[in-house]
């Protein structure tokens, strides 16, 4: 059980944090930065669920809970050393990945398909979802990053992977299943050229 009894502590007055395994890093080390921004995709989802309601918001509960499990996942290295320890660390798992994409599957199926794309916008909770996808996928760049330097869990990976298409899909959804979609245009605002009507 996590107690939190007293907020600050002073230890990261010196720039440094210290990992699940206690090992004190940089604060703008790779790992940090990695699970860093996966709470801040949490963050700018709890914006979205002001707006979210019945199955849409039920669903962005259970993601915020994932992302707190990604976090878990990201902050303890040594994945080649989990068989030691004494307790059993919080790894994300494939059915968490699994469900994302049955999930996915489900709220396409309400869509017609996509023959331009998208800009962010239409209604509120769409634009914040399309929010929630692009800073998921900084978090997947940054944790794939760290993958090429570090063990991870490949099912972090994925689960970010297809956490941003499950946002871009639910942004659809939240557009009252498309209707509402702001569609790009090509060139839209760039002048005529000169001769040419």
């Amino acid at each position: 059980m996590v107690v939190l009894s007293k907020i600050y502590t002073r230890t990261g007055d010196a720039g440094e944090t210290a990992l699940g395994n206690g090992a004190r890093v940089a604060k703008h080390a790779l790992r940090v930065q990695a699970y860093g921004t996966v709470d801040e995709t949490n963050a700018t989802l709890g914006l979205a669920r002001l707006h979210a309601t019945d199955e849409l918001d039920a669903a962005l509960a259970r993601i915020s809970n994932d992302l707190f499990d990604l976090g878990a996942d990201l902050c303890l290295p040594d994945m080649h050393e989990d068989g030691a320890r004494e307790w059993t660390p919080l790894r994300m798992i494939a059915p968490q990945v699994a469900r994302l994409e049955a999930e996915i599957d489900a709220m396409n199926a309400r869509l017609e398909p996509l023959r331009s794309f998208i800009l962010p916008g239409g209604t509120p909770l769409a634009a914040h979802l399309h929010l929630c996808r692009t800073v998921c996928r900084r978090a997947e760049r940054l944790v794939v990053e760290l993958a090429t330097v570090e063990a991870i869990n490949p099912e972090a990976v994925r689960y970010l992977n297809r956490l941003s298409d499950w946002f871009f899909v639910a942004g659809r959804i939240a557009n009252e299943d498309g209707a509402r979609d702001v569609l790009w245009v090509p060139g839209l605002t760039r002048p005529a050229a000169p001769g040419t009507t």
